[in-house]
C-alpha cells in the first residue's frame, strides 16, 4: 500500500504528520508530496517547513490532504483557492482513497471536488462546507466510500489508525494505538 500526503503552502503541519507518522507505523509506505514536485514547502504560521520528496500520483492507493494553518477565514480560503488549480486535475480522475484531514475537505470542496458527499471537517468550519455544496456531518471521522474526511486538527490521528483498520484490520490498528499510547476518540460515521 502506498500513501501520500499532499503539502501546499500553507498547510497545517499536525495535519499532515499525524496520519503520515501512523500510516508509516503500520508499515505502509508513506510519503510528502505536492502537486508540483519536489520541494521545500513552507506550513502557515512560519512553524516549520517540510521537503516535499515526490510528485503527486494518482495512481497512489491513498491520497491525504490536510488544511491550512490559519485563524482567519479570509486568509484559509485564500490558501485553498490557491493550492486547488494545481490539486483538483489530479485528484479529479483519481482512483486513490481521497482523506482530509480538518480543513482539508474544504480545499476539496472549493476545488469543486466533493459537491453532494458526505463530509466533515472543523466543526467552526461545517457551513462554509454546507455552502460549498457537501452534505456535512458533525462526527470525529466521516467514511463516504472512497472519501474519507476528518474533522478538527487532532482527528490526523484518528483519520491514520481508521484508515490502518479498514485497509489493514483491526489488530494492525491496536498495534498502532498502543505503539502510539493514542485511543481513538468520536464517531467514525459510514455511509449506508
Amino acid at each position: 500500500m502506498h500513501a501520500q500526503v499532499v503539502l501546499f503552502d500553507g498547510f497545517d503541519p499536525l495535519d499532515a504528520i499525524g496520519p503520515y507518522e501512523t500510516l508509516s507505523a503500520a508499515g505502509i509506505t508513506a510519503e510528502l508530496v505536492t502537486a508540483e514536485g519536489p520541494r521545500e514547502v513552507p506550513a502557515g504560521f512560519g512553524l516549520l517547513t517540510l521537503n516535499a520528496t515526490a510528485q503527486l500520483d494518482p495512481t497512489a492507493d491513498v491520497i491525504i490532504v490536510p488544511g491550512a494553518a490559519s485563524f482567519d477565514e479570509k486568509e484559509m480560503f485564500g490558501l485553498f483557492s490557491a493550492a486547488a488549480p494545481t490539486l483538483a486535475p489530479l485528484l479529479k480522475d483519481s482512483s486513490a482513497i481521497i482523506a482530509t484531514v480538518c480543513g482539508g475537505s474544504l480545499l476539496l470542496a472549493v476545488a469543486g471536488l466533493i459537491k453532494g458527499r458526505n463530509a466533515t471537517t472543523n466543526h467552526l468550519g461545517l457551513q462554509a462546507l454546507e455552502s460549498l455544496g457537501v452534505n456535512a456531518i458533525r462526527a470525529r471521522i466521516v467514511d463516504d466510500g472512497d472519501l474519507v474526511t476528518a474533522a478538527g486538527i487532532s482527528s490526523g490521528l484518528d483519520l491514520g489508525i481508521y484508515l490502518v483498520e479498514r485497509e489493514i484490520g483491526a489488530q494492525k490498528a491496536l498495534e498502532v494505538e498502543t505503539l502510539f499510547a493514542h485511543e481513538r476518540r468520536g464517531t467514525a460515521w459510514r455511509a449506508a
